[in-house]
């Protein structure tokens, strides 16, 4: 295992936001050359981030056969698009690296919980935007992810907003930007495929903002695999014991084969 930490220093960058690499070695008893890489956004309501949703889930991707990274983004007081800026980054990072790292620069995918699902998706819609690519001073191709992986996202901020979210993500730029970044309204038909999964329990992040990204992801025919289990709470992680919190409310058995739904999405859809 190759395992680095880069410090992220865009504009507005807090201290702590950094890319953590988790690299399988390359081997001359495998026959594999390169593989897909996941990029990791952890949820946290854009004011903390989530270990839950962190190295846990790189190293499940890890026993996958999948490179892996986290990305520890800055938060609040820290507003957009710093953060967004630091997954681009990350993007670039991730290419300029991929002969070291061993990695297949067509099979970067991002993934996304809460409001990280927010942050991934706003690199699906936003990746060939030209404010994004000249402020990170790269090629807009540099930064467009193979597909989307969103673990119960924010994404409206419409009647079912995670309100909190939009705020930290905000701050004083609230009422002029949070239609931008209602992103069922920024989908086109550049946005990449996305496996979206929710819970029709979640009383935190109503579900309602997976399914306005499915329908605006259909309208625009571009592909999107959506899960809704009938139970769970919000924040469920791998809705296991292994990222559960102490007081072991996040173990949810029916929602815990997201990831190997998600695995089979992957094969099918992004390494065909």
């Amino acid at each position: 295992m190759i395992c680095e930490s880069i410090r992220m220093k865009e504009k507005g960058s807090g201290d702590s936001a950094r890319l953590n690499t988790y690299l399988i070695s390359p081997s001359d008893e495998i026959g594999i050359d390169k593989r897909p890489l996941v990029l990791i956004c952890p949820g946290g309501g854009y004011c903390f981030v989530s270990d839950r949703e962190a190295e846990m889930f790189a190293l499940q991707w890890n026993a996958y056969g999948f490179h892996a990274a986290v990305l520890y983004y800055s938060i609040a007081p820290a507003v957009y698009p710093t953060a967004l800026l630091e997954l681009g980054r990350a993007m670039q990072i991730i290419r300029e690296n991929a002969e070291t790292w061993n990695v297949d620069v067509d099979k970067i995918l991002v993934e996304g919980s809460s409001a990280g699902g927010h942050l991934a998706a706003s690199l699906g819609m936003f990746w060939n935007k030209p404010f994004l690519a000249d402020e990170l001073g790269v090629s807009s191709d540099m930064l467009r992810p193979a597909g989307m992986i969103l673990n119960y996202p924010v994404i409206t901020s419409g009647e079912y907003a995670h309100d909190g979210s939009f705020q930290s993500l905000l701050a004083d730029r609230y009422e002029a930007r949070r239609e931008e970044m209602s992103l069922e309204k920024q989908v086109s038909p550049d946005t990449p495929p996305a496996f979206i999964w929710h819970t029709n329990e979640d009383n935190v992040v109503p579900a309602e903002n997976s399914l306005l990204l499915a329908l605006a992801m259909r309208r625009c025919h571009v592909s999107v695999e959506l899960h809704m289990y009938a139970k769970g709470g919000h924040g469920l992680g791998l809705a296991d014991a292994r990222t559960a919190s102490r007081g072991g409310g996040e173990i949810e058995a029916e929602c815990a084969n997201w990831m190997e739904l998600a695995y089979r999405w992957i094969k099918e859809v992004i390494l065909k």
